[in-house]
């Protein structure tokens, strides 16, 4: 990784931090810059849909998100700086689409934290390396980056129909969703990459819960 691409994933966790410090110790800012369906949708604050990634819940969950952003960013950022902004902040975006499609009906629901911008890098990176292997913590070991790819997303379809815990399911949806279509798209334009290791069988594979995720919103419109 070079200089540029240094700057680029230390200035966005910095930016992370000090908005979501800036949040944990003033309510006021906090709940003007969250992410929440009536303040969307009846007076008009879409800049939420983004300045809602910036913030958190509590310095674990920054420390989390901000570590696992690191992580693959640098990885991301091997395929070029345009590629990495469009996967990050359309995953943010994206993710937050779909929370506030899913909670439409619910005014006072709020969402924080950059899991759907995170979750779009991690399953970019995913598609376009196959070999990838994943950790899960606290397991002391690793499984292939598809297979943890497919538990995640299915874990998060239930989660999301079950409303289970406080965790913004549709985001981390949403996120992933997008990064595994952004980098389909990169593979179809540059299929001669040195950097990708595509297979189309462990796509195939995710593709199954995400054409499971497209049925539920078909038949809940």
């Amino acid at each position: 990784m070079n200089n540029i691409d240094n700057l680029i994933v230390i200035g966005i966790i910095a930016v992370t931090a000090i908005f979501s410090f800036k949040g944990f110790n003033d309510p006021v800012f906090f709940d003007r810059y969250k992410f929440n369906v009536g303040a969307i949708e009846k007076a008009r604050q879409q800049d939420r849909m983004l300045t809602s990634a910036f913030l958190h819940g509590d310095i674990m969950h920054l420390i989390f998100n901000m570590y696992t952003f690191y992580f693959f960013s640098t990885f991301l950022l091997g395929y070029g700086v345009l590629f990495f902004f469009i996967v990050y902040f359309g995953a943010i975006l994206a993710g937050n689409f779909l929370a506030l499609w899913t909670h439409k009906n619910q005014p006072y629901y709020s969402a924080i934290g950059a899991s759907g911008g995170v979750s779009g890098i991690l399953f970019a990176a995913i598609i376009l390396d196959s070999t990838i292997k994943i950790g899960i913590f606290p397991f002391p070991f690793q499984i292939w980056g598809w297979l943890f790819g497919i538990i995640y997303l299915a874990y998060s379809i239930y989660g999301m129909r079950s409303q289970l815990g406080n965790i913004g399911h549709e985001a981390h949806l949403g996120g992933a969703v997008f990064g595994v279509f952004c980098a389909v798209g990169f593979v179809w334009l540059f299929p001669n990459h040195p950097y990708v290791f595509f297979n189309f069988f462990y796509l195939i594979l995710m593709l199954i819960p995400i054409a499971f995720l497209a049925y539920i919103v078909y038949k809940k419109k």
